[in-house]
């Protein structure tokens, strides 16, 4: 089946299949976003264990997305993975880290004979909970405004900085993505409070912080669109694979490609909606809403790096250095193998979504915390 296609179709296959894994991934961050949140919506230590218990549930499917999102990035565009991860490595570092303390200190913080205390995991929590979504989203804006490196002949990465990958927040519209992904991740989070905790209080205080956290994420990501489509982007040429700056690149792709157009369209009205329908009428629903708006946003914006001839990770210090799905992919025979493994992937989603429900069937409440056997 797959060994008939073309290579350019099994390249945009692969592109599609890593960008929804990446869309995932940012509506995952839900949990990073809630992280941020324990010292403003908690008053009392029960309220907080309910928060964290709430998010304990969950954590682990983030994470699973992260290293499933690194590895299919690795194995269909394995030049990215070498220049990004080998050349900025020290952005990569500081969000592997801030997940690793996560996943200690969800495990670590109830724990007895807890030296460090609870407050100290907590103190973690919260460093994850800014600085991945923070970190990730100023990393995805390079894609659209390029990075400090260049390739010899070998393919041998050089980093045009001491800061390695770290200088991206120095761009602003690189900032701004970063900071748009922080505040839907709070949003998000807020949502999921509400939808998943017994507790009027909690929803209460969840809702009011709603309406604060909108507003600088609608600025943000507002600003960062914009921007977006009247900046200079970085298209090639399919015959001879040069790379060539283009004014108006991601107007002309968002115009070309009216599908992807429609999705993004249709996942931010799904992002507002979920953030104004519980604004105004209240109930619990808002997340699916978001939820599902946030993946197909980011999905969006994902096709819009890459396709339509566009270098999806610029070099801005080498510019024929730059990479597009073309000549960074694995091979022929590597993405026609992947591509039959990726014949799984609706068995794994399907998976993720009873383990999902089954977690969640009824709100969480502090009586049934009462009774757990495992406290996070």
């Amino acid at each position: 089946m797959f060994e008939s296609l073309s290579l350019i179709t099994l390249q945009q296959y692969w592109w599609l299949i890593v960008s929804l894994l990446g869309a995932l991934l940012v509506f995952l961050m839900f949990v990073q976003g809630g992280e941020t949140l324990f010292f403003s919506i908690a008053k009392n230590e029960a309220e907080k264990t309910l928060l964290v218990n709430t998010l304990g549930r969950k954590w682990e499917f983030t994470f699973t997305t992260l290293v499933t999102f690194g590895g299919a990035f690795f194995a269909s565009f394995p030049l990215f993975y070498a220049t990004s991860f080998g050349g900025a490595y020290w952005v990569w570092f500081a969000i592997l880290i801030s997940f690793v303390i996560q996943a200690v200190s969800f495990e670590f913080r109830k724990k007895p004979a807890n030296f460090l205390g609870a407050r100290t995991y907590e103190i973690f929590l919260f460093i994850n909970g800014l600085l991945g979504p923070l970190l990730v989203g100023t990393a995805v804006g390079t894609f659209f405004n390029g990075a400090m490196f260049s390739l010899d002949d070998m393919k041998h990465v050089t980093w045009g900085t001491e800061f390695r990958g770290l200088e991206a927040v120095l761009t602003f519209h690189n900032l701004a993505l970063g900071l748009a992904v922080l505040f839907l991740s709070r949003l998000l989070g807020l949502l999921y409070f509400m939808n998943s905790i017994n507790n009027e209080a909690i929803y209460e205080r969840s809702k009011k912080q709603l309406l604060y956290n909108a507003v600088p994420f609608l600025v943000f990501f507002l600003y960062f669109v914009i921007a977006l489509l009247f900046k200079d982007g970085f298209a090639y040429n399919p015959a001879s694979g040069v790379i060539a700056v283009e004014s108006y690149k991601y107007l002309h792709n968002l115009l070309a490609i009216p599908l992807n157009t429609l999705m993004f369209l249709a996942g931010v009205v799904g992002v507002l909606w979920g953030i104004g329908s519980t604004l105004l009428k209240g109930g619990t629903k808002g997340i699916w809403f978001a939820g599902g708006g946030t993946v197909l946003t980011v999905w969006a914006l994902l096709i819009l790096s890459a396709f339509n001839h566009t270098s999806f990770y610029p070099s801005i210090f080498d510019l024929q250095s730059s990479l597009t799905i073309e000549n960074a992919s694995s091979s022929r025979f590597t993405l026609v193998a992947m591509s039959y493994v990726s014949l799984f992937v609706p068995f794994v989603l399907g998976y993720i979504w009873y383990a999902w429900k089954s977690m969640n069937n009824k709100p969480i409440s502090t009586e049934e915390l009462e009774q757990e056997h495992h406290v996070y």
